[in-house]
């Protein structure tokens, strides 16, 4: 019995030293807050000579800011560092600070990396762990802000493990490409590298090979249907996984003194097509990716590559949830522009500058064009009607094929449609289309097969499509552009010309008989002469008026007028229709697709 007594008072007297104790302390913290910050250093100081760590973690937070200072600092005895400087490279920390508004990085991951760590005594005697070396990862990602807009953004380290993904840069990469679909934020990516992609070197690190997979692309597809704008720059050598990455992104540049992409190296190249003494520009330069399509830019420098993402960024919204940015426009909209009105040859075979056509009916300098040095037969970009994004389509009557479509331009198109429809950006076309390429050279290319696929772009996507027929308007090639919204929102000029076939070579084939007949009676002059009467006939009846008096054509209007009308009809689009196509996409009932 006087056991069990004892064994009672004795746990008695423990909970009371307990309740003591948490009540000493919770007397002692609120000393602390009465107390001035260097009294309660000094008492943290006293905790940790001690024996115990500092109560405030200075000792982690001092570790975590070495790590930092360690990665923002350059090794400049480093091999990779020097090879990136030879080449004439930005540093990836010097490429995310040209790149983002100034102090505004916010970095993720910042001391991700191999840490070296070693024991050391302190002056109190004790052993303690402290950081011998760090070698960060390969990649710095993170928020920040261009132009005053928050992103996110990856940046790949050539200097390190030339971005492979035993650099670590992997696991960074995959987390950010899921913040942007989870925040529905705009995402940079600058390339330099593979981009987390394989090396050999991996399986020597795992001690196995593995069956290569593709992490996080379900998510970048998501992200690309969304319109959650993808942003890449070519900055070097951008290999496998880090070609793919950007070349699948809405909009790509590369900055031609450095850039190159490939799907694998001259090495690689070397042993499997026997190809030898290959430059990486060679390989994959500039003037391959930015002339076929692969990237659609090509910028002078990194820092023009930067300007470039930064300038279509400014015309996109952050998802397909939102509507594009619509900013104040010092260019009246009721502008007319008179040299509009002799823009266009009376001769029809003579060209002219559809660019200079464009720019005089949009804002003042708001014209981005995009794919400017491949499928030079269209001319596709971004632009501005007051203060309000659009996307422009135009033919390019200058380019070798007088203006018809081939393979290469409808492709350009196709992916421009995409991009304007899930981005909710209302297009503006410039119709002059004498119909699809013909030719061996067109037929070898599958000239229809991409004609098609961009009749079925113009026909599944949903943005409102604005043309303005400035001349011709031909073939399967013409409908597709101008009969793919119903009701039709469209205008000509006095200088449209339209129909199945043009005159010339479609006198020869509708009327072959009869001129085949008076070659016969009286020789080639009187066929010659048939086919000038012929000839004036169908000029006088392909009349564009005539078309508007049959009311096959809505309007023909002075080319001066033009900007006064598309910017009537894009402050309809924006103020009365948008937030209806908003509400269906994010309700789930309108659906844009990218990819």
């Amino acid at each position: 019995m006087a056991s069990d007594e004892d064994g009672t008072s004795q746990r008695a007297r423990e909970r009371v030293q307990q309740v003591s104790s948490h009540i000493a302390r919770a007397q002692s913290a609120k000393d602390d807050v009465s107390q001035p910050p260097t009294s309660r250093r000094k008492k943290n100081k006293q905790a940790s000579a001690s024996g115990g760590p500092p109560a405030d973690y200075s000792d982690r937070l001092g570790e975590i800011a070495t790590l930092e200072k360690l990665a923002r600092t350059p090794d400049i005895n480093h091999r990779g560092y020097a090879r990136q400087k030879k080449a004439g490279k930005l540093w990836v920390r010097e490429r995310v600070e040209a790149l983002l508004d100034e102090g505004s990085l916010q970095e993720v991951g910042s001391v991700a990396g191999d840490v070296t760590w070693s024991k050391e005594k302190g002056e109190d005697g004790v052993e303690k762990e402290v950081i011998a070396a760090f070698t960060p990862s390969n990649s710095v990602q993170g928020y920040g802000r261009l132009n005053g807009r928050k992103i996110v953004f990856t940046a790949d380290d050539y200097t390190l493990r030339a971005g492979h993904a035993d650099g670590a840069l992997l696991e960074k990469t995959l987390y950010i490409e899921k913040l942007a679909l989870s925040l529905r934020l705009p995402i940079v990516k600058l390339v330099d590298g593979s981009s987390g992609g394989g090396s050999v070197t991996s399986i020597r690190k795992q001690g196995f090979s593995y069956i290569p997979p593709l992490p996080a692309f379900d998510q970048v597809i998501a992200q690309l249907n969304l319109g959650i704008p993808n942003l890449g720059a070519v900055l070097g050598p951008a290999i496998g996984l880090g070609a793919a990455r950007v070349t699948a992104c809405h909009f790509s540049v590369m900055a031609a003194n450095i850039g190159s992409l490939f799907n694998a190296g001259p090495q690689v190249v070397k042993g499997a097509t026997f190809e030898e003494g290959l430059t990486m520009a060679e390989l994959g330069g500039p003037d391959m990716h930015c002339c076929n399509g692969t990237i659609d830019n090509m910028a002078r420098d990194e820092h023009d590559a930067f300007g470039q993402i930064r300038r279509v960024l400014s015309y996109l919204p952050n998802s397909g949830f939102s509507a594009p940015p619509v900013i104040k426009s010092n260019d009246a909209p009721d502008r007319r522009e008179e040299a509009l009105r002799s823009l266009i040859p009376r001769r029809k075979e003579r060209m002219y500058d559809s660019r200079r056509l464009i720019t005089l009916v949009v804002d003042n300098d708001s014209f981005f064009e995009i794919g400017a040095l491949w499928g030079t037969t269209a001319i596709v970009g971004l632009a501005r009607l007051n203060g309000h994004p659009v996307g422009i389509i135009s033919n390019n009557s200058e380019s070798h094929t007088g203006g018809a479509l081939d393979a290469l331009g409808s492709q350009k198109l196709t992916k421009h449609l995409k991009l304007c429809d899930v981005m909710n950006l209302p297009i503006l076309q410039f119709v002059d289309i004498p119909g699809y390429a013909v030719g061996t050279a067109a037929e070898r290319s599958a000239t229809m097969r991409h004609g098609i696929n961009l009749a079925m772009a113009y026909y599944t996507t949903t943005m409102p499509v604005f043309s303005v027929v400035t001349r011709r308007a031909y073939g399967v090639a013409g409908g597709v552009m101008l009969d793919c919204r119903d009701p039709r929102m469209r205008v000509a000029w006095p200088s449209g010309d339209w129909g199945s076939l043009p005159l010339k070579g479609g006198i020869e084939v509708g009327h072959s008989y009869e001129l085949k007949e008076a070659a016969k009676k009286g020789g080639q002059k009187m066929a010659d002469e048939l086919y000038a009467r012929l000839e004036t006939e169908y000029n006088t009846l392909t009349n564009p008026v005539r078309t508007a008096n049959a009311f096959g054509v809505e309007q023909i209007i002075d080319p001066a007028d033009t900007r006064p009308v598309v910017c009537n009809w894009i402050s309809h689009v924006y103020d009365e229709l948008m937030e209806e196509r908003l509400a269906k996409r994010r309700a789930g009932t309108l659906h844009a697709s990218f990819a």
